[in-house]
């Protein structure tokens, strides 16, 4: 338990501008004030108006000209064929034909102004979707397993139990005034493929003695102080879901020791102060009641992003896995994508790495609808890295963007995949333009984090810090920033040297990452920055 006592709200109020801006107009308020928004010339807009714009999922595009990036929530990432069409057209018609998908299933959009939201967000609201929530202090988008529902291997369905939790958080003023944001994911796939361990709250799917229900893990999260969550020590049922996400929710945002700094306001730093046993008594005690105990963390059986053809539970129906290039899709792909759902009566559904899989396909629907995709641009015979590889927004638009994302993703790719072919095919390429790790590069299993370098006279360069030995399910670990600042016209020469020695060092059956984590730091080093390295990395397989 922390020893320091709980500053009051006073001081809270003259250190933290973001909890004086919402005491003084709460962000949501700015509805009944939309008129003068719109009538207030961009540059003269109060910038509390603009961190208040975040709990209408808005963010300023870069360059700050008075258009705003838009964030469209999608809880576990399942979407109708007329959700997707819709938000397609606004993207045609508002947002320069421009989309992207995000690691928490969500779907982005750009130069959405301020005259047009309220229009916008009308029609969302006629097909199911909001984008309230999307940003600020609140309970974001809630993720899970895309394929809950139909998947034939998941351990039972818990579609129904997020639709609930969604529809009870999102737009909850209780919990729209939150110490920072909060990330809760629910899966019950034996994957794991939704991320429990980067989440503030993960109800994680398991049997316990033949009862079906979860395990919950607390405290995941990622940005500049990564943590992966820790096992809670309970097993909760079904019916026990929601009153919990309230009561671990409600331990955090009622004490002010976590609303003096933004730095700290995260559950995880709240984890780390008190440590679980004594968050669990917290959660406990506004229960009113002992959580019974789940000793074992339940593990993923394997990996899988469910990609690729897949029978559903439902005789004769098929979901597949389409990977998307960079994330991006278009306005007029997503249209297509949505009406193409529509001919056979299908839905869409948005994974974590930011593909999307179509469901419902009958069979002998399956080989014309996989064409008809690939003719809208998302061919299924494309390289495994296509869909493994993750990369944040980035230049041109995000304001804390230090270098190109998608660009240098896209190099990236290109030069692994003409070097290597599919040896390539399903590593874990995750590439961030700054510190905040959208693209959660401290679990991939090649790390890029972009910064800002040296050259030779001093001037400033654009670079990437390297970070290997990050992963999620079964060998989860935070990685390691090993090759610090290395100038962006050398990263693709570096990546590719560091998975030649991988291929060349690598024991029969050993996985990218359980090589770096068997290499000692100094051998990795040597790989990465000299081809002359062999000779160094011999003397660790000896």
């Amino acid at each position: 338990m922390p020893k320091r006592e709980p500053p009051s709200r006073e001081l809270v109020l003259k250190r933290n501008s973001v909890e004086r801006l919402k005491a003084e107009l709460f962000p949501t308020e700015l509805a009944n004030q939309w008129e003068r928004l719109v009538d207030t010339s961009y540059e003269k807009l109060p910038e509390e108006d603009i961190v208040r714009l975040q709990w209408f999922g808005m963010y300023h595009d870069k360059p700050k000209i008075g258009t705003f990036m838009m964030r469209i929530k999608i809880p576990s990432g399942i979407l109708t064929a007329e959700g997707l069409r819709v938000i397609g057209e606004i993207s045609e018609e508002h947002g320069r034909d421009q989309g992207e998908l995000t690691t928490r299933q969500n779907i982005q959009l750009h130069y959405i102004s301020l005259d047009r939201f309220p229009g916008i967000l009308d029609r969302l609201k006629a097909v199911g979707l909001t984008t309230m929530g999307g940003c600020g202090d609140v309970v974001r988008n809630i993720t899970g397993c895309p394929v809950a529902g139909v998947d034939r291997e998941e351990l039972f369905d818990v579609s129904g139990l997020i639709k609930q939790t969604a529809g009870f958080f999102y737009g909850n003023r209780e919990y729209s005034d939150l110490p920072r944001k909060h990330k809760i994911t629910i899966a019950a796939c034996p994957y794991q493929c939704n991320a429990p361990e980067i989440n503030c709250i993960a109800l994680v799917g398991t049997f316990h003695q033949g009862r079906a229900g979860f395990a919950v893990r607390v405290g995941g999260g990622q940005s500049s102080t990564p943590r992966l969550s820790r096992h809670l020590g309970v097993f909760i049922t079904y019916e026990q879901a929601l009153p919990v996400l309230r009561a671990i929710i409600d331990a955090w945002q009622s004490t002010t020791e976590y609303r003096l700094s933004r730095v700290k306001a995260r559950l995880k730093f709240m984890i780390d102060d008190y440590g679980v046993d004594a968050f669990r008594q917290l959660v406990e005690a506004r229960l009113g009641a002992v959580l019974e105990p789940l000793p074992q963390l339940p593990l993923p059986a394997a990996e899988s992003d469910h990609m690729g053809v897949h029978e559903q539970n439902e005789a004769g129906k098929f979901y597949v896995g389409f990977p998307v290039y960079l994330g991006l899709m278009s306005g007029r792909q997503m249209r297509c994508i949505g009406d193409l759902a529509s001919s056979y009566g299908g839905d869409i559904r948005l994974t974590r790495r930011q593909n999307f899989i179509l469901g419902g396909i009958p069979g002998g629907r399956l080989e014309q609808v996989i064409a008809a995709a690939g003719e809208i641009g998302f061919p299924l015979d494309v390289n495994g890295l296509y869909g493994s590889s993750i990369g944040c927004i980035g230049d041109p638009h995000c304001n804390y963007a230090v270098t190109p994302s998608k660009e240098k993703l896209a190099s990236l790719i290109q030069r692994l995949t003409t070097q290597f072919g599919d040896e390539v095919a399903g590593l874990k390429l995750n590439l961030d333009a700054c510190p905040h790790a959208c693209a959660q590069h401290w679990t991939g299993d090649i790390g890029l984090q972009g910064t800002t370098g040296r050259g030779s006279n001093g001037e400033p360069l654009e670079a990437f810090d390297i970070i290997l030995r990050g992963g999620l399910g079964r060998d989860a670990a935070i990685g390691k920033p090993l090759l610090r600042r290395i100038p962006s016209a050398k990263v693709e020469d570096t990546v590719a040297r560091l998975f030649a020695g991988y291929l060349h060092h690598r024991l029969a059956g050993e996985s990218f990452t359980r090589f770096c984590t068997r290499m000692p730091d100094n051998m990795l080093v040597a790989l990465g920055i000299s081809d002359a390295a062999d000779a160094v990395a011999e003397q660790s397989t000896d």
